[in-house]
């Protein structure tokens, strides 16, 4: 079995662009960074990246909602090409497989921005998976203290979690020290932390205005 599919569809080129519009139409309305950012990103996706309980899934639907564009879930988008669990795709056919083809839909899912998109926690381990995000997104690191990770994975079931199914605490510190380097190349970071979400929101609207404002100046 192969899972390389999107269930969303892509539309055609001219819906999108309206879409888009509209979008910054409404964006407007709530805030200038908002509609600023929005015009600076174009086709291109926010991605979401960081560790198992940073927020990417609950920040991420905040923050699409605030720019009226689309909020996608990797994980949720594997599952439906897969038609099983991630936790039963591991069980079955082992971590290897299961990251080839997260990578494919992730590459297929970069190809319908704006949105905002985001990712499993091992996804941006990935060279291919990484390059393709600075082609196609901007790249946002939710990062998390090992505190508030624990005290978050904590509150659901290990089993949803394949990763940290032995020891919780060894597997967040060992993954953390893996996969923190990596992930301190995305475009921006934002400390993710037990504070209102639209505080959260607020400091990654910010930080995409701010780099964008960078690629402008480049560009000039």
């Amino acid at each position: 079995m192969r899972f390389d599919g999107v269930t969303r569809p892509a539309g055609q080129p001219g819906h999108w662009n309206r879409a888009r519009e509209w979008a910054i139409v409404q964006a407007m309305g709530s805030n200038g960074r908002e509609s600023d950012v929005l015009a600076g990103l174009g086709q291109r996706s926010i991605v979401l990246v960081g560790m198992m309980g940073a927020g990417k899934t609950s920040i991420g639907r905040r923050l699409a909602a605030r720019l009226h564009i689309p909020f996608v879930d990797a994980d949720h988008e594997i599952e439906e090409a897969a038609a099983m669990s991630i936790p039963d795709i591991f069980n079955k056919h082992g971590e290897p497989y299961f990251r080839a083809g997260e990578a494919r839909v992730i590459a297929r899912l970069l190809s319908s921005g704006p949105q905002v998109l985001a990712t499993g926690g091992g996804a941006f381990m990935a060279e291919d998976t990484r390059q393709r995000v600075r082609e196609r997104g901007l790249s946002v690191w939710l990062k998390a203290d090992f505190d508030v990770l624990l005290r978050r994975v904590k509150r659901r079931s290990t089993a949803d979690r394949p990763m940290l199914k032995a020891d919780p605490e060894a597997s967040i510190r060992s993954l953390m020290e893996a996969r923190y380097p990596v992930y301190a190349e995305a475009d921006i970071t934002v400390l993710s932390r037990d504070v209102a979400h639209d505080v959260i929101v607020d400091e990654i609207v910010a930080g995409l205005k701010e780099k964008l404002s960078r690629e402008q100046r480049v560009d000039t």
